[in-house]
């Protein structure tokens, strides 16, 4: 195995369209959301197993979520887990990630990639980490992974590419575009052109810090002038100081949207980015009328179909008449709502937050 192949596993959000289940306590990426008996952070991590060293994956976290990253990931050491104090979105966390491996090894090339995301396709993700990381160390190219589309999903950004390419697998990006409108995602499904964004990106250690002082010079600067406390006592103080100082903004609009060197790898391996209960409902096992129930064991439905079924194990639960309906019960709270309208969760998180504090949240 290759001993320049890193991995960064983003692992700080709170996963609030999850809501009940995922909290800002214990979020989605530390849950067994699919009923596999493994977590999602747990499974992410076994899969950069295969193309990386052990000791060259970190993950980037809130600091309020080491205890469980320790407990859930044993075998990584505390100087590979990488705690933000606040959240600043994926560029801060990038830059933290990368800035602190190229000071350790100016080879390495890294792929970043969420720690909540579900692949099917194991060898064929394998692959494409392999032949994106073999590329990013031979060329100075930012690399992106993008997923051939199979609908025209509004959920999704989207990535546009041209017949330029570095060889015949990694195309030029023209544009991206955040999630669009059911008829625009339409057109984009029929001209071909366009893959989904699975926010997975490859790049060498020497390419990523050079975007960041072309595109984002200030927070270049920041994580550039900590150079001589990483891998010391002294590197926690002084990053969550500095974390104070980067502005709130996404790797992808920061620098990916602004880059002229960004190439995408079409891919098909069976993704999922989970982001919401309808994605959990399109993986999930279903019976015969369309009601996918995890677990299942206590839980009875009479004249009943299409519905998304959570509850705690030892519950008994007996639904009537309910169709194309999502029913989660998690954290003394009971959430039932049509499926066609989950995307209102995390303004009802934000209500139920203005009503009665954290307790619920």
């Amino acid at each position: 195995m290759n001993k320049n192949n890193y991995a960064i596993i983003m692992a700080g959000g709170i996963g609030s369209r999850f809501w009940p289940i995922s909290r800002s306590s214990h979020p989605k990426q530390f849950i067994d959301i699919l009923g596999t008996g493994k977590t999602l952070i747990q499974n992410t991590y076994e899969r950069f197993l295969k193309v990386c060293p052990q000791e060259n994956i970190y993950v980037v976290t809130n600091e309020n979520y080491t205890k469980l990253v320790k407990q859930q990931l044993p075998d990584m050491a505390d100087g590979q887990i990488l705690t933000e104090p606040v959240m600043r979105n994926t560029a801060p966390c990038v830059a933290y990630g990368c800035f602190k491996i190229e000071s350790l090894n100016p080879e390495a090339v890294i792929v970043v990639a969420p720690s909540d995301q579900q692949i099917l396709d194991e060898e064929a993700f394998v692959n494409a980490i392999e032949k994106s990381l073999q590329t990013a160390a031979s060329t100075d190219s930012l690399i992106t992974l993008g997923i051939k589309p199979s609908r025209p999903d509004t959920g999704y950004g989207y990535i546009q590419y041209t017949d330029l390419a570095i060889n015949q697998d990694f195309h030029k990006v023209k544009t991206f575009t955040e999630k669009p409108t059911l008829e625009i995602a339409k057109t984009f499904i029929q001209s071909g052109d366009f893959l989904w964004n699975a926010g997975i990106f490859v790049w060498s250690a020497r390419a990523i810090v050079k975007a960041f002082g072309r595109h984002l010079p200030e927070m270049h600067e920041i994580f550039a002038e900590a150079k001589p406390v990483y891998n010391t006592e002294e590197e926690k103080s002084y990053i969550h100081k500095a974390y104070q100082q980067c502005i709130n903004i996404s790797i992808d609009y920061g620098i990916m949207e602004k880059a002229d060197n960004v190439y995408v790898l079409p891919s098909a391996f069976g993704w999922s980015d989970l982001g919401t209960w309808a994605s959990i409902y399109d993986l999930a096992e279903k019976d015969y009328v369309g009601n996918a129930v995890i677990p299942s064991e206590k839980v009875i439905m009479y004249d009943s179909s299409n519905c998304m079924v959570n509850v705690p194990g030892e519950k008994l639960v007996i639904l009537q008449g309910l169709h194309d309906f999502i029913v989660v019960e998690s954290n003394n709270t009971l959430l039932i709502c049509p499926r066609d309208q989950e995307q209102n969760v995390k303004q009802v998180v934000a209500d139920v937050k203005a009503k009665f504090g954290t307790k619920y949240i």
